[in-house]
């Protein structure tokens, strides 16, 4: 069994390099659909693995409290365009009247108007300026709530926070664009007409695409500081951190408490939105799974036209082949070795264009790391698989009927065949 398969797929090869152009472009729609397929699943993998590293470092434990759903989703609905905004009072009665709520944060920024653009403020530093930059007062458990670890200095104290203390901690993309080699530490740096002194710089994030563009860009400053400088902001956005294995008791003590302060009656949705990292990777994962589909149905159709051109290819290989297979039917050959010989042929061809497909798509994956870092790619195991034992399932699918074709030749006419 082992010789036969082995010298049927020698003969295989055979008719590939006898047949270079043909057996190339009758593979070109398993190459383009099995490239495509290997592609995309790279681009899919490598941005979940991304957005997955960037939340992750907010914790697993942590919930997020907005006005509305941040996450993934489309427009505004009118009633969520008319929400109250969330107040410093109702973060202090999250710390104190949520006993499964280890530590909660907030922090304050101009108030987001959907639909309008925001308000571009730069950051200077002598005649350095960013754009881009995210900021928000905020308190002192920001650094431990969100895992915000100082890379330089140190995280501003409750008393300066409590003296409304002109400090700042910046991140680690914007101390870079501010002060180059300079060392930004107790440097004064302009934002908004107020001036703060940088005391720390904020490790680098994890994450490349789907961080927000400001997520290395971030001045964070004492709350009362900040409402000292903008007393007009109120937009307020919480972050709590539940206690281990406790995050779902703390979600439903946070929405509890929110719906009694906002006077939510029991007959209606909350006015607020609550999610957490976890949350987020599953829209996320949503929205990219539809697009996979997607791609597997377009990339379908390149298999089925190759697969076509397959069964094209091996009819005409059986009418060229006619007089060979009589000979072989004449000195013993049974039906099911001409079935073998024929199909191994069409998986070795459909084989050998998954094989091409997949290389092509590791390069272009190799192409978007490089030419994109911005982009994540990264080609799973299993794609390749998939991708392998996808192209060979055509071939043997669309082979089946030149086979059995070939073996129900009549061996007498067969040699007569000219």
């Amino acid at each position: 069994m082992r010789i036969e398969i082995s010298e049927s797929t020698r003969m295989a090869f055979d008719s590939l390099r006898q047949h270079k152009a043909r057996s190339l472009l009758t593979v070109l729609g398993v190459v383009i659909g099995i490239m495509a397929m290997v592609a995309v699943a790279s681009i899919m993998v490598g941005l979940d693995r991304d957005i997955r590293g960037f939340l992750d470092q907010y914790g697993t434990d942590t919930l997020f409290v907005f006005r509305w759903d941040f996450g993934f989703r489309g427009t505004l609905t009118a009633e969520e365009r008319t929400r109250k905004t969330l107040t410093y009072e109702d973060t202090m009665a999250i710390r104190d009247e949520c006993p499964d709520v280890k530590d909660v944060t907030v922090e304050i920024s101009p108030r987001v108007e959907p639909g309008k653009p925001f308000t571009v403020v730069p950051a200077r530093y002598k005649r350095n300026e960013v754009y881009g930059i995210q900021f928000t007062g905020t308190i002192p458990s920001y650094e431990w709530v969100y895992n915000a670890n100082p890379e330089k200095g140190r995280f501003f104290t409750e008393a300066e926070n409590l003296h409304h203390m002109d400090v700042a901690v910046i991140g680690h993309d914007l101390a870079e664009g501010l002060f180059h080699a300079e060392d930004p530490l107790d440097k004064p740096i302009e934002i908004g007409g107020a001036f703060y002194r940088v005391v720390g710089v904020l490790e680098k994030r994890k994450g490349q695409l789907f961080k927000d563009e400001s997520a290395d860009k971030v001045v964070v400053v004492p709350y009362w500081a900040y409402r000292k400088h903008n007393p007009q902001d109120d937009e307020h956005f919480i972050g709590a951190q539940a206690s281990p294995g406790r995050k779902a008791q703390a979600e439903d003590e946070i929405i509890g408490l929110l719906r009694r302060r906002r006077h939510v009656a029991a007959a209606k949705p909350n006015d607020f939105a609550i999610s957490s990292s976890e949350e987020l990777a599953r829209q996320f994962r949503q929205i990219t799974g539809a697009i996979a589909i997607a791609v597997v149905v377009i990339s379908s159709i390149g298999l089925l036209i190759g697969g076509v051109g397959v069964m094209n290819i091996m009819l005409m290989s059986v009418t060229e082949r006619t007089r060979e297979i009589g000979v072989r039917k004449a000195i013993g050959a049974r039906r099911r070795d001409i079935v073998r010989q024929f199909l191994t042929e069409a998986i070795t061809l459909t084989g050998a264009g998954g094989i091409i497909g997949v290389s092509l798509g590791m390069g272009i994956s190799f192409l978007i790391n490089k030419l994109l870092p911005s982009l994540p790619s990264a080609v799973p195991l299993w794609s390749v698989i998939a991708a392998v034992t996808a192209s060979m399932s055509v071939g043997l699918f669309f082979g089946i009927y030149p086979a059995i074709k070939a073996s129900r030749l009549n061996p007498v006419e067969a040699l007569r065949y000219e």
